[in-house]
């Protein structure tokens, strides 16, 4: 079936199940490389596979020509946990300056909306796409993200660090998207026909360097341990059983390592088939979940014209070294930190070099 955001509006119980199944490769279509994905093939593998009763959901991220990227995530939690908004406000929809694939895809709203997510996607040097990464990285405001952006004026740092000592923040900071769950399927080729008999990439030199007894992982699934334990950590649910790893095209070129190569190699489809057929029973046991609270479906984002103006008087104000009394970069010019930045600075290191 095909997913009816106005579901959203219905009570749980009323509501069809819905399943966002998401392709994390970072190749595009069409053009370089001109190849489509594996990851992209078996999203919508799954999707025909998966109950034709239930909504279903997809999204490829991979770098479609000319389309925005996913910005990455500013690190506000860093600042104040009060700081980083729910859903993220750092980008806005629309923001030509800035344009944002996450607000474009509408991807916090389609996270909200389903009760389980399948993440599809290759290991690229022992880690997760970047664009996965990306994407998990801008999710960390369904962590304890704080849903009421007026309370900080949009992004005032000097009130989100009072909000987050407050009696208040307590009740408004909580786990946005708990109790769905998450499947993960990532696939590797173990270097493809790159390593030597010696199970050290053929090309090295130094060949001393690269101890194969000591690469990362004897199972690849951890490559993708990060985005698993974000999930866990925000209180969505990924079963061990639904995390997973398969290899493809082992020993072969990339260049006949491709989709259409992929999909003759049954041992592999049979163990994706079996994963898909897996995550089916569990997420269609465990039923659907009840929204949050504070929901990203529906949310208007707010205009915020005078919190930005405001914010361009602050950013003018530390460049010349006059930070807010009493805020943390003020303590830092007490105590002498950070003074490479502003513009203040700069002058003073030209004065210094001048005097050399």
């Amino acid at each position: 079936m095909k997913p009816d955001d106005t579901n959203g509006d219905r009570p749980t119980a009323e509501r069809p199940f819905r399943v966002l199944i998401i392709a994390g490769s970072n190749r595009r279509q069409y053009n370089c490389p001109g190849v489509d994905s594996k990851a992209r093939t078996l999203m919508l593998r799954m999707a025909e596979r998966l109950p034709q009763a239930w909504e279903i959901d997809y999204e490829d991220l991979g770098n479609i020509f000319a389309r925005a990227r996913i910005q990455s995530c500013n690190a506000c939690a860093s600042t104040s946990m009060a700081l980083c908004v729910w859903p993220y406000n750092c980008y806005q929809p629309g923001d030509k300056n800035e344009p944002d694939l996450m607000w474009d895809l509408r991807l916090y709203e389609r996270l909200d909306l389903a009760d389980a997510w399948a993440i599809i996607g290759p290991v690229n040097w022992y880690g997760p796409t970047s664009n996965l990464k990306l994407m998990f990285d801008r999710l960390v405001c369904m962590s304890g993200g704080n849903p009421r952006e007026e309370l900080i004026s949009h992004k005032d740092p000097e009130k989100a660090m009072a909000l987050e000592t407050s009696p208040q923040w307590a009740e408004l900071s909580r786990n946005h998207l708990e109790g769905r769950t998450a499947g993960f399927f990532c696939y590797s080729d173990k270097g493809a026909d790159e390593i030597g008999g010696d199970g050290r990439p053929r090309l090295l030199r130094h060949k001393g360097w690269f101890d194969p007894e000591r690469e990362p992982y004897a199972d690849e699934r951890n490559a993708y341990a990060p985005l698993v334990w974000q999930c866990r950590y925000s209180g969505i649910e990924v079963p061990e059983t639904l995390w997973r790893n398969a290899l493809t095209g082992v020993g072969l070129p990339y260049s006949e390592n491709q989709a259409e190569d992929m999909v003759r190699e049954d041992p592999f489809m049979a163990a994706f088939d079996g994963w898909t057929d897996d995550f089916s029973a569990f997420v269609g046991a465990k039923g659907k979940v009840e929204p949050g609270e504070f929901r990203a479906y529906g949310h208007p984002a707010p205009g915020h014209r005078l919190a930005d103006a405001k914010s361009k008087i602050r950013e003018w104000r530390m460049a010349l070294g006059r930070p807010p009394p009493g805020s943390s970069p003020a303590e830092q010019q007490r105590l002498g930190l950070n003074q490479d930045s502003g513009w203040t600075a700069t002058q003073s290191e030209g004065e210094k070099l001048r005097r050399t």
